[in-house]
């Protein structure tokens, strides 16, 4: 015995311009049937909230499905699996495409070579199809781009997800942040965690699907904006701050990178304000807010901007 609920989407032309589209949703649960062999021409990201079962890979090997889980369907790859008649589980699913596919695979959230990923929990991944299933709703005049969003979503949700991530994400990249301001190569960073620079290379490639170089970039160019953006630093001063000592190189790079000068993108920006920079990240259940008629808005005990 199962249940089953579905909907299915034909995105216009038009919303597959955007990149990523939804073309179908739904939730079961119980002793499904069996689904395939078969091969299909768009993703589908399976996810099992409870319960087990098996999936047979293209090379025919069976493995085990155990909930919190992650089936990976992608296009053109035979797949086969089934629950155990004995717990059944609980799945959701969300059929999507477009070319933004090629990107996130190659940025590590889907995954075509790892059809089985355990997942630490589905609670995120949850919320994001019961996004889908809402907007789902007949008549819906925003159906196309709402459910496109929330597939995004999903994506990031069970990258977040994943069983061999911790809940603040991977180590290596952690303590990467942490010293990313620090004039210091590849191959020191590499020293600083016990690994060799290869070994960093490809946990970062995994955990963040771009080079160890290209992590710590984006890191330092976005402080580098902050600081263009907020306070009225010489750039030569900006350059050391977030680890070039070479401020004509900082300049190369950062021009390179953003399109733009450091000097112009202050220019555009027009942000140094007398109140200053703060560093903390507004509460998203209780942000910043202006007050009213006009008066700048109140910080909060303990928060100040850095004069």
């Amino acid at each position: 015995m199962y249940h089953t609920w579905m909907r299915y989407f034909t995105p216009s032309p038009v919303h597959h311009r955007l990149g990523l589209v939804c073309l179908g949703v739904g939730l079961q649960h119980g002793v499904l049937p069996t689904v395939g062999p078969r091969t299909l021409d768009h993703h589908v990201a399976v996810v099992v909230s409870a319960g087990r079962g098996w999936f047979r890979d293209q090379e025919g090997q069976r493995r085990t499905v155990t909930a919190p889980a992650l089936l990976w369907l992608t296009p053109g790859v035979p797949h086969h699996y089934g629950v155990d008649p004995e717990t059944g589980w609980d799945e959701s699913f969300v059929d999507f495409t477009g070319p933004a596919t090629a990107t996130y695979t190659e940025l590590g959230y889907i995954e075509p070579d790892r059809p089985v990923v355990p997942l630490a929990d589905t609670a995120g991944a949850r919320a994001a199809v019961g996004r889908i299933a809402r907007a789902a709703r007949r008549g819906n005049p925003l159906l196309e781009v709402e459910t496109g969003a929330a597939v995004h979503e999903l994506l990031v949700a069970l990258r977040r997800a994943r069983a061999d991530l911790g809940g603040d994400g991977d180590p290596v990249l952690q303590a990467l942040a942490r010293d990313a301001f620090q004039p210091l190569s590849v191959a020191e960073h590499a020293a600083r965690h016990g690994m060799t620079a290869a070994e960093l290379r490809t946990a970062v490639r995994r955990a963040a699907g771009c080079s160890p170089k290209d992590y710590l970039l984006g890191i330092r160019l976005g402080r580098a904006k902050e600081l263009l953006a907020a306070t009225e630093l010489p750039v030569a001063s900006i350059a050391r701050r977030v680890g070039y000592d070479d401020p004509a190189y900082f300049s190369r790079l950062f021009t390179r990178r953003v399109g733009t000068a450091p000097i112009r993108f202050r220019e555009q920006q027009g942000r140094a304000v007398p109140g200053g920079w703060s560093n903390q990240i507004p509460a998203p259940d209780d942000p910043p807010m202006v007050t009213g008629g006009g008066h700048a808005p109140v910080a909060r005990q303990g928060e100040s901007g850095a004069h």
